[in-house]
């Protein structure tokens, strides 16, 4: 007989050899699932409208039959897919009901280990819900700074180095900003708050946990206002780089010339916020597909006043560290970090 797992079970599980299979439509799936979770449906998204409607009209055993009419065809074929991961296996679907019970049980009979997650992926996400509510919040340093002082760049160098970092913007798929949506497909607030929620309890032995300034909103993901308001009263890393360096970063990371009708449907977003005489500068370079001067007049005309209006915090927890580049200043962080890290220590002692 299959084990059921509880969400934090399956949280442990996912940190060893082990394949969480989503067997829902691939609709379903693609909308939200499990962070690190693989699809093997039970049904197509037009086989599982199919059984819907059948069940509305005809009633749950009409439904029933015809759900295993429709499985009993692809059976071999679905044994054969989990028998190829090679690894123990946790299937989920909704609720942990029907479908995730009929896969487990074929799996079993056929020798697969497989165990089933209690409550299906609502269970999974009521359990991160609580776990963002309640967890230790370790200290953070939040990486602050004008638009394109490659903050995220700092990040993700600092990741790779074995940094404690949240990567906010990665996992909203967002940049934050009217543009930030471009060339990305942008995760919705479930998946946010699962990958936070992951995030925090990897992260739960560490003395800090580095990331990026960012306001309330990253596109239509809301930040949960507890991780939030911890944020606000963080230490700030405020990143100066000189504008030239600023604009090299932005047609980095936007590449503009890639998205250009994206970007002009994003500026005539803000056009009306931009001073007129500076709004038509801007456009003219649109149309000549001037970048560079495009960033460079957004930067200072719209984006540094905004920013510097809306970033005001206690003078007590900034600290400034300027460069001339993105890895000049994360060279500086690094030594910072360092620094604080023994004051940690120290402070731990006592």
């Amino acid at each position: 007989m299959f084990k059921d797992v509880s969400p934090e079970e399956l949280y442990h599980l996912k940190n060893q050899d082990h394949t969480l299979v989503d067997v829902r439509s691939p609709k379903e799936f693609e909308e939200a699932t499990i962070p690190g979770a693989i699809n093997i449906p039970l049904f197509s998204n037009e086989e599982r409208a199919q059984v819907g409607t059948t069940y509305k009209h005809e009633g749950q055993d009409a439904a029933k039959e015809l759900g295993l009419e429709i499985f009993s065809k692809k059976l071999p074929a679905f044994i054969k897919e989990f028998k190829q991961l090679g690894t123990p296996v946790t299937v989920f679907c909704w609720r942990g009901g029907m479908r995730s019970k009929t896969a487990a049980t074929v799996n079993n009979l056929m020798n697969v280990p497989v165990s089933r997650l209690t409550g299906g992926i609502r269970g999974y996400r009521n359990w991160m819900k609580e776990q963002l509510n309640t967890l230790p919040l370790p200290p953070l340093y939040v990486l602050n700074g004008h638009t394109g002082n490659g903050k995220t760049h700092i990040l993700h160098q600092l990741k790779a180095e074995g940094y404690p970092v949240i990567d906010l913007e990665g996992m909203a798929k967002h940049r934050g900003s009217i543009f930030g949506g471009i060339g990305l497909e942008p995760n919705n607030q479930r998946m946010f708050n699962l990958f936070l929620g992951e995030a925090l309890l990897s992260y739960q032995d560490r003395p800090y946990i580095l990331i990026e300034g960012e306001s309330a909103r990253i596109g239509k993901i809301i930040i949960p206002n507890r991780f939030y308001q911890h944020k606000q009263t963080s230490p700030q890393l405020f990143i100066e780089l000189p504008i030239e360096e600023r604009v090299k970063n932005i047609l980095s990371d936007y590449s503009p010339s890639d998205h250009h009708e994206q970007v002009v449907d994003a500026f005539h977003g803000i056009k009306r916020r931009i001073h007129t005489p500076v709004a038509h500068t801007i456009e003219d370079a649109l149309e000549k597909k001037d970048y560079p001067e495009v960033v460079k007049n957004l930067l200072t005309y719209y984006y540094d006043p905004r920013y510097s209006h809306s970033s005001a915090c206690d003078e007590d927890l900034v600290t400034s560290i300027a460069g001339d580049s993105v890895e000049e200043v994360t060279e500086k962080v690094k030594q910072l970090l360092s620094s604080k890290s023994i004051e940690l220590k120290s402070e731990s002692v006592k």
